[in-house]
């Protein structure tokens, strides 16, 4: 896939706001002129001041707001880096590098039905990439699947604004009892190309789906990064095609992806 990555700076930013909206799931909005020029599924690096957890931790970008030069992240708390991010509150100042990663080919969705499919915490990229693609019109019909552990359906109602929304959650507590692919088939969704951020199960079953059904799908892979810039090779996964920085047959997630044509990925 052709890389489109933009300029990468680290910069100190502020918070405007932060709130928890699900457990273990919060809701920050950032001050950056970054929000400018990220692309749906682009990501940014969260530096920790806690020197002791010294690598950045990787966040998708929810939303963008460059009227008022603002992004948004929504991130679950995992460890001691994002436990820190969850105390933040207005005015505090927060280290951030973006905007990495090449984000979502939207002009495959043209004239098309697209179905977007988000998993846990890979559910808030689909939120700037529904906005986009309803506001550009890029997309003929969006349909959106989104699966929870259970009725806490963080950003649901904001995912609806843009697209037909279905739900699936593990415990049946609301939509289809399941997983996403199990919403897939019992709204009987036929999308033309998928889009899809979420656990590598998740993306794996997309992958035989969409290989089965002959749909183009693209998905962004959730990995642990340490540069986030392609220096450190410790987010490799295995493709078809050569990198032309090793020369062997693997792609740096955070410059190379996060999204990647699935058929070209080996997960």
């Amino acid at each position: 896939m052709e890389q489109k990555t933009a300029l990468k700076k680290k910069v100190t930013a502020k918070v405007m706001s932060q709130t928890r909206i699900a457990p273990g799931i919060y809701d920050m909005w950032i001050a950056s002129d970054l929000a400018a020029q990220a692309k749906p599924g682009q990501f940014i690096a969260v530096y920790p001041k806690d020197k002791s957890t010294l690598l950045p931790r990787p966040i998708s970008i929810c939303e963008t707001d460059p009227d008022r030069e603002a992004l948004r992240i929504v991130y679950r708390v995992a460890g001691k880096g994002t436990e820190e991010f969850s105390n933040y509150r207005e005015g505090d100042s927060i280290e951030i590098m973006g905007t990495l990663g090449n984000g979502f080919p939207m002009e495959k969705a043209s004239g098309k039905t697209v179905l977007l499919m988000g998993g846990g915490i890979g559910i808030p990229p689909l939120v700037e990439l529904a906005k986009e693609l309803k506001e550009q019109e890029f997309a003929e019909q969006i349909l959106i699947t989104a699966g929870y552990r259970d009725g806490n359906l963080f950003l649901a109602e904001e995912l609806s604004q843009y697209g037909a929304f279905y739900p699936a959650t593990e415990d049946g507590s609301a939509g289809t009892k399941g997983n996403v692919m199990d919403a897939v088939a019992e709204q009987g969704l036929k999308p033309d190309v998928i889009f899809a951020c979420g656990p590598m199960p998740m993306l794996r079953a997309i992958k035989g789906y969409a290989s089965e059904a002959g749909i183009e799908a693209y998905i962004s892979l959730e990995e642990r990064m340490a540069c986030g810039v392609g220096a450190c090779l410790g987010c490799v996964c295995k493709t078809t095609k050569k990198d032309s920085h090793s020369h062997v047959n693997n792609a740096r997630i955070c410059t190379d992806g996060p999204v990647f044509e699935a058929k070209e990925v080996e997960i």
